[in-house]
């Protein structure tokens, strides 16, 4: 197996072909770059002959500093301690890199994994402000903030405390972090938020929902953050008296509620509903949306290995309808289409038709149970890989 690092010019022997394996995170389960290790194993064992480039993927979501920190030599990582989503004390670290770029990750100070039991309606994004705030005052000169993995629906509010943003409710007082506390918003106040680095703030988005509708951050994840569905109906109404308040509450130059990009509304902005709104929130500041998959492949490489691949083996941990819309399976197999490469999944489970690969597999399908193909997903990832390499078949 070639190390991912070296030899990326090198011809591969005769009969082999070279082999990109770039998984995401299967979360909970098993990090990015040990799946693509896993992976790598048992494609190896069928076919021990392919060069094998192992660039393990994130797409704005749990694991995109780990992937920065890998691709950028002189990555430093930055221990911050913050609140989380449900209150606890939190350690983490956001990475700086030597061109002063920092890069916070949302999964590691607010994300869903963090919580003891989901609470959907008093999750926040406290602990992300914090560790932007960390990011600040050590002089950044420009910000990525990985979005993805929320375990809150909160529209961005607790970022936008933290930052400086003052929300009271009818008494003149500051309301509850969470959504529950967006429904007794009485006024909104951004005037006083920290400045954005000189080169700006670019959030990296793994899903291009909108705040609110049928589409939108509530309907399509509240259900995932556990939230019933009268408690979805909570949270819809709140984002949308908050998206009402925070046209009002913004300053300087920052876009106003209903002339966002386009003429559309900053509400129908995709990537606004993107961890329980924090897009939205972002984009009260003054930030910029960005697929985070694009980004991430840009920083460590990915598409120009990829043009010179015969197979793209990708994979998560649930591929479903949001995976083909901005996340590293979908983005991985539009990459290998456009050059003719053969894109082969492996994911936990399977929840959507898998048109654009060559091949696919489901983990909870070949460990015969979800409970098995999580507690064994090393062992799995490996049979299924080995499966995929003797299901290949070169044009």
């Amino acid at each position: 197996m070639s190390n991912p690092r070296s030899g990326a010019h090198a011809p591969a022997p005769a009969g082999a072909r070279v082999v990109v394996i770039a998984p995401d995170s299967f979360k909970g389960t098993i990090g990015a770059s040990d799946a693509a290790r896993r992976i790598a194993a048992g494609w190896a064992s069928v076919r021990p002959l392919d060069r094998l480039r192992l660039l393990p993927m994130a797409d704005g979501g749990e694991g995109t500093t780990d992937a920065f920190e890998l691709a950028v030599p002189g990555a430093r990582r930055m221990p911050v301690t913050v609140q989380g989503p449900d209150d606890r004390p939190v350690h983490a670290h956001w990475l700086l890199l030597p061109d002063g770029t920092g890069i916070v990750e949302l999964a590691a100070t607010s994300g869903i994994t963090l919580q003891d039991r989901l609470r959907p309606l008093d999750a926040h994004t406290l602990g992300f402000g914090q560790a932007i705030i960390a990011a600040l005052d050590q002089g950044v000169t420009r910000l990525l903030l990985a979005v993805g993995g929320s375990g809150s629906t909160d529209g961005g509010s607790g970022v936008l405390s933290v930052l400086g943003g003052v929300f009271l409710n009818s008494a003149g007082r500051p309301v509850p972090p969470g959504n529950r506390g967006l429904a007794r918003l009485a006024s909104v106040d951004l005037a006083g938020l920290r400045p954005l680095p000189p080169g700006g703030a670019l959030v990296l988005s793994d899903v291009t929902s909108p705040l609110l509708g049928e589409r939108g951050t509530a309907a399509v994840f509240g259900p995932q953050k556990g939230a019933s569905p009268k408690q979805v109906a909570q949270l819809e109404a709140g984002l949308a008296r908050w998206a009402a308040f925070v046209g009002d509450g913004r300053a300087g130059t920052r876009v106003e509620v209903g002339t966002g990009t386009a003429g559309a509304a900053a509400t129908d902005i995709a990537g606004s509903g993107a961890a329980g709104g924090t897009g939205f929130g972002l984009l009260a500041w003054g930030a910029t949306l960005a697929p985070g998959a694009d980004a991430v492949a840009a920083a460590l490489g990915v598409p120009a290995a990829v043009a010179v691949a015969s197979v793209v083996v990708t994979g998560e941990g649930r591929f479903d309808a949001q995976s083909v819309a901005g996340k590293v399976p979908g983005f991985l197999a539009a990459l290998a289409a456009d050059v003719g490469a053969q894109a082969m999944l492996v994911a936990g489970v399977i929840e959507a038709p898998t048109i654009g690969f060559a091949a696919a597999i489901s983990l909870t399908d070949l460990a015969g149970g979800h409970e098995r193909a999580t507690r064994d997903a090393p062992v799995w990832l490996e049979r299924a890989s080995a499966r995929l390499a003797a299901a290949y078949r070169p044009d």
